[in-house]
């Protein structure tokens, strides 16, 4: 049986499996230069041996699903950077670099390497929010996304995650693009509360339940969902939501810190000790993927192995 079924029977028997940590933020704290227009994006084209390293180490520390550098890095993202015509390369350079890692590992047998899908559109400048007034047309999204998963089905990636969805429209097109490449495709969004306190999409102008975001899936072609990008004191209510709207697996990888583009600003973020007693309350709601996103670390990874094991 190849790794993902391995893994994907895992989690549907309701065993734990552990993702990696954050690639884009890891890359700045290593010391990659963040591009203003494209944040980490354009940062594989130079940092091919530093990815390599930090997917290493994420397997080293459990991980059984690393993801390639390419949250940030669609057409609509690199030609800010000037690097529009480079996308298929940049691109393709970020998998080869996670595939190297899993093959050059002891575990490579074990290993599946996933490619980052993002509905993620320029944002405003110095800030993490985006211009509604300037969001590109659907049949722009459209093209671009299609491009980035096909260079990611074409690179060698073996599941694409579609992360960060919190806008309906643009989810839609991004998933659309992920189940035309055939791979198995994650569905992950993010959520933060209410002013009174509801569990709601990331969006960051308007409060939009979690049904209308899964009421993108379809029938099949999805074989998990998933709340990431996500602070940990939302994400348990989040799969609480998620689990009475869906029998899929669910996959749990937060955040820590806050984004001030072009750089994560590392500050207060969670310790590994105290994200390892939230690992085990999300294992509880039924969480049987965990992981880091932006801001955490391999140590965090410990963590999420930790919290298993306790379980």
């Amino acid at each position: 049986m190849a790794a993902y079924d391995r893994i994907i029977s895992t989690m549907r028997d309701g065993g734990v499996v552990l993702l990696d940590g954050a690639t884009g933020t890891e890359l700045e704290r290593r010391g990659a230069e963040m591009d203003p227009h494209s944040w980490c994006g354009a940062a594989s084209a130079d940092n091919a041996s530093l990815l390599g390293e930090i997917h290493t180490d994420y397997i080293d520390a459990g991980a059984r699903i690393i993801t390639a550098n390419t949250f940030a890095s669609s057409r609509l993202m690199l030609e800010g950077a000037g690097l529009g015509d480079r996308v298929a390369e940049i691109n393709t350079i970020a998998v080869e670099a996670a595939l190297g890692a899993r093959d050059r590992h002891p575990s490579a047998s074990e290993v599946v390497v996933a490619g980052s899908l993002s509905h993620m559109v320029p944002v405003s400048e110095g800030t993490d929010r985006f211009d509604p007034n300037a969001v590109p047309s659907e049949d722009r999204l459209a093209e671009a996304f299609g491009e980035l998963a096909g260079v990611l089905a074409s690179s060698g990636a073996e599941l694409i995650l579609l992360e960060m969805m919190y806008e309906p429209a643009r989810a839609r097109i991004a998933l659309d693009a992920a189940l035309a490449t055939g791979l198995p495709v994650w569905f992950d969004m993010s959520a933060r509360r209410s002013e009174n306190g509801q569990v709601v999409a990331f969006h960051p102008f308007e409060e939009l339940p979690l049904a209308d975001l899964l009421g993108l899936l379809p029938d099949a072609g999805v074989d998990a969902v998933g709340v990431m990008h996500t602070q940990s004191q939302v994400i348990g209510d989040a799969i609480d939501e998620i689990r009475a709207l869906t029998d899929l697996p669910i996959a749990a990888y937060p955040d820590s810190g806050f984004f001030k583009m072009p750089s994560w600003q590392f500050h207060e973020v969670i310790s590994p000790a105290d994200l390892e007693e939230y690992f085990v309350d999300w294992i509880s709601r039924g969480a049987t993927a965990l992981g880091g996103c932006c801001g955490l670390t391999v140590e965090h990874v410990l963590a999420a192995a930790a919290a298993r094991d306790r379980v």
